[in-house]
C-alpha cells in the first residue's frame, strides 16, 4: 500500500464529494451537541423525570465524547483512518436510532454514552482526511469549508431541535441522523477506502484509560445525582467522591511515569498550554452552562415552546460564522491575547445583560444578547487554541489538541450539571424568601387573594395560583442569579489569559475546534 503522505490529492470532482461527506458527518456530530438542549423539557416529561435530570442527556454524551477524543491517534494507527472514521459514522448512526427508540431515561442515557464515545474520533479524523484530499496550497480553503460546518451546526441545532420536538416528537432529533449517517458512511467508504493508512499494533495505556473512565465517570455521576440525593448527606455521593478523587490522583501519578500515556500531562508544564487551556475550558464551562440553562428557563417558566426557545438561542452562531474567517485570517497580525480578552468581556457583558431579563421580556430582548455573544465565540476559540499550541513541536500538536479538547468538553459537561444544580438551589432560596412574605397579615397577599376572588376563583384555587406565581418568580430570580454569577466569573478569567506569552507563530497543522 502506498504511504499516505505520498498519495496525490483527489481530483476536483471526487474532492467535492468527499468534502460534502466529511462536512455532513462533522455537521451531524456537532449538531448533536446542541440539538437536544431545547428538547430537554419534552424528553424529561415524556420519560417521567425532572428537567434538571433531563440534562443527563447532554452530560452523558459530553463525558463519553471527551474520554474517547484522546484515543483517536492510537485507534487510527491501529485500525486505519478511513476504516475508523467510517465505523464511527456507522456506530453513531445506529446509536442515534437507538436513542430515538428509548423508552426510559436509563435507556436513553446508555445510548447517548455510546453515541458520544463513537463520536470522539470523528472531528479530528474529518480534518485529517480532508487535508489529504486537497493540495497543499488549498488547505486554507479546505479548513475554511470545514470550519463553517462546525459554526453553522450550533445555529441549526436549537432551531431544528425545537421544530422537530414541536412538529413531530423528540425522538426525531435523533432519527434525523439515520439517513445522513448512512449516506456519509457510504460516500466515505466508497471514495476513500483505497486511501487507507497503514496500520500497526501499538501499546495502549489500559491502566490510564481505566483510571480516566472511573475518575471522570464517578465525578460526572456525582454532579448529576448530587442535587437529587442531597449531596454529601448521602453515602452514595460520599463514595463516588472518594472513588473519583483516588482515581484522578492515581491517574496523574500513573500518566506522568507511563511511556505511552493516554493523556500527555507533561504538556501542562508549558505555561502557554496550561494557562490557555485552563482559561479556554473554564470559559467554555461557564458559556455552556448558560447555553443549557436559557432554553430550560424559557420553556419551564416563560412558556416558550421548544421551537421558540430554539429560535431565541440560535442567533449566537450568526456573528460567529461571519467573524471567524476574519479572525482566522488575521490571527498572525493581532495579539491573540487581546482577542481572547475581548471575547471574555463580551461574554461577561451578555451575561450581565441576560441577568436583567424577566418573564415578560419580549423575544428581541432575549435573542439580542445571544446575537452579540456570537462575536465573543469568534474571538474565543481560535485565539486561545493558537496560544495553547504555539511553540509546540509538530509531533506534539495532535496530542496537545486532543488534550485541550478533552479538558474543554469535560468542563462543558460539568458546567451543564453545575448550572442546573445552582439554579435549583437559588430558586429554592428565593421561593423560601418570597413565601415568607405571603402571610395572612400581608396587605399585598390579602389584596392579591381578593382580586382573584373577584375574578371568580375560590380561596383554594387562588392560593394555588399564587403559589404557581411565586414558583415562577423564584425560578426566574434563580436563573438571573446564575447569569450574573457567570458574568463575574468570566471577568475573573481575563488575568489568566495574560499569564501566557504572545505566540511567535501559529501551530503547524490543523486544529480541531468543536
Amino acid at each position: 500500500m502506498e504511504a499516505p503522505e505520498h498519495l496525490p490529492p483527489l481530483p476536483p470532482g471526487e474532492r467535492g464529494v468527499v468534502t460534502f461527506a466529511l462536512a455532513m458527518a462533522t455537521f451531524m456530530q456537532v449538531l448533536d451537541t446542541s440539538i437536544a438542549n431545547v428538547a430537554i423539557p419534552a424528553i424529561s416529561g415524556d420519560l417521567g423525570v425532572s428537567p434538571t435530570q433531563g440534562t443527563w442527556v447532554i452530560t452523558s454524551f459530553a463525558v463519553s465524547n471527551a474520554i474517547t477524543v484522546p484515543l483517536t491517534g492510537w485507534l487510527a494507527r491501529r485500525f486505519g483512518e478511513v476504516r475508523l472514521f467510517t465505523a464511527a459514522i456507522v456506530l453513531f448512526t445506529i446509536a442515534s436510532w437507538a436513542c430515538g427508540l428509548s423508552t426510559s431515561m436509563g435507556m436513553l442515557i446508555a445510548f447517548r454514552v455510546l453515541q458520544g464515545a463513537v463520536a470522539g474520533p470523528m472531528i479530528p479524523l474529518s480534518q485529517t482526511l480532508l487535508m489529504k484530499a486537497y493540495p497543499q496550497e488549498k488547505h486554507g480553503t479546505a479548513l475554511a469549508l470545514w470550519s463553517m460546518t462546525t459554526l453553522v451546526a450550533p445555529i441549526c441545532g436549537p432551531i431544528l431541535g425545537g421544530w422537530l420536538t414541536d412538529a413531530i416528537s423528540w425522538p426525531w432529533i435523533f432519527y434525523i441522523n439515520v439517513p445522513v449517517g448512512a449516506l456519509c458512511s457510504w460516500l466515505c467508504w466508497t471514495r476513500l477506502r483505497h486511501r487507507e493508512t497503514r496500520t500497526m499494533k501499538l501499546p495502549i495505556d489500559m491502566v490510564g484509560l481505566a483510571l480516566l473512565i472511573i475518575g471522570v465517570g464517578c465525578l460526572q455521576f456525582l454532579l448529576d445525582k448530587g442535587k437529587e440525593l442531597d449531596w454529601f448527606q448521602n453515602n452514595l455521593i460520599i463514595s463516588l467522591a472518594i472513588i473519583a478523587a483516588v482515581a484522578l490522583v492515581a491517574l496523574v501519578l500513573w500518566e506522568l511515569s507511563e511511556k505511552h500515556p493516554v493523556i500527555d500531562l507533561t504538556l501542562f508544564a508549558r505555561r502557554n498550554f496550561s494557562a490557555a487551556t485552563i482559561s479556554l475550558s473554564l470559559g467554555y464551562m461557564v458559556f455552556f452552562g448558560s447555553v443549557v440553562l436559557l432554553p430550560l428557563w424559557l420553556q419551564t417558566q416563560v412558556g416558550y415552546t421548544a421551537t421558540w426557545a430554539g429560535l431565541a438561542a440560535a442567533p449566537t452562531g450568526i456573528l460567529a460564522v461571519v467573524l471567524s474567517p476574519w479572525v482566522g485570517k488575521n490571527i498572525r497580525k493581532w495579539d491573540p491575547r487581546i482577542l481572547a480578552t475581548l471575547a471574555f468581556l463580551i461574554f461577561a457583558m451578555t451575561s450581565f445583560w441576560r441577568s436583567q431579563l424577566n418573564t415578560g421580556a419580549p423575544f428581541i430582548d432575549i435573542a439580542l444578547p445571544q446575537f452579540v455573544q456570537g462575536a465573543a465565540m469568534a474571538m474565543f476559540f481560535i485565539p486561545l487554541i493558537t496560544v495553547a499550541l504555539a511553540g509546540l513541536p509538530p509531533d506534539r500538536i495532535a496530542s496537545a489538541s486532543g488534550l485541550s479538547n478533552f479538558v474543554r468538553i469535560l468542563a462543558g459537561s460539568f458546567g451543564a450539571s453545575l448550572s442546573t444544580t445552582l439554579w435549583e438551589r437559588r430558586a429554592a432560596l428565593h421561593h423560601s424568601q418570597l413565601t415568607e412574605q405571603v402571610t395572612a397579615l400581608s396587605a399585598q397577599s390579602g389584596s392579591a387573594l381578593q382580586n382573584l376572588q373577584g375574578l371568580g376563583l375560590p380561596t383554594p384555587q387562588g392560593l394555588a395560583l399564587l403559589e404557581r406565581t411565586i414558583s415562577i418568580e423564584a425560578s426566574t430570580l434563580g436563573a438571573l442569579d446564575i447569569f450574573w454569577m457567570c458574568g463575574w466569573i468570566l471577568l475573573a478569567l481575563i488575568p489568566l489569559v495574560w499569564l501566557t506569552t504572545r505566540p511567535k507563530g501559529a501551530p503547524s497543522g490543523p486544529v480541531a475546534v468543536e
